[in-house]
């Protein structure tokens, strides 16, 4: 467990730079410079999220079961990564509806997302991981708004023809993932035993 806390410091503590000390990383930025900063923050956030892996992995194989999780749970949990996956693929597809009115839909994916798997997992590790997450998306959200207010930053309009493509390509991914993929890379079926 000592493993994924320390990655989960590590990644989001990263990660957490401009909420908590967006001073010192304007400052570091502004002395070394942008180049520096990136490596920085790449190099520690990759160590973290390594570590995040490989701690989870190892609490999967003792888990510290918390409450009882219903299959309903696992279920749900897989139509809100519906909901998940679309504002993830609307944070890279121009000119979308989601994009022009939520402003940082990655950011609302990743809440939907710690939330989801909060709502089918149940275990010590579970809830590290995904509250840690879902925390962090929270303050993340709420300070990338105010920063937006202070700047009075504009986003372009949402056009229909690029949001009904992010639809069908967060529709299409989401499938990929709660048909096959899950399964693939976790052991899990999000729709069904296993």
């Amino acid at each position: 467990m000592g493993a994924l806390i320390l990655g989960l410091l590590l990644f989001l503590g990263m990660h957490s730079a401009r909420i908590l000390a967006e001073d010192w990383r304007n400052q570091l930025i502004a002395a070394r410079g942008p180049m520096v900063w990136k490596a920085l923050y790449a190099a520690v956030s990759g160590v973290g999220f390594v570590l995040i892996v490989w701690g989870y992995g190892q609490a999967r194989l003792a888990p510290q079961v918390l409450w009882p999780s219903p299959l309903w749970t696992r279920h749900l949990a897989g139509l809100l990564m519906l909901v998940a996956i679309v504002l993830l693929v609307a944070a890279y597809v121009p000119r979308n509806i989601f994009k022009a009115r939520l402003h940082h839909p990655m950011v609302l994916s990743v809440k939907v997302w710690a939330l989801a798997h909060l709502l089918a997992n149940n275990t010590l590790a579970d809830g590290l991981l995904f509250g840690s997450f879902l925390v962090w998306a929270v303050l993340d959200f709420r300070a990338a708004r105010q920063r937006d207010r202070a700047g009075a930053q504009h986003y372009p309009a949402g056009q229909a023809v690029a949001t009904v493509l992010t639809l069908l390509l967060g529709t299409a991914v989401w499938a990929l993932l709660a048909f096959w993929g899950h399964q693939q890379l976790f052991g899990v079926r999000p729709f069904g035993g296993g």
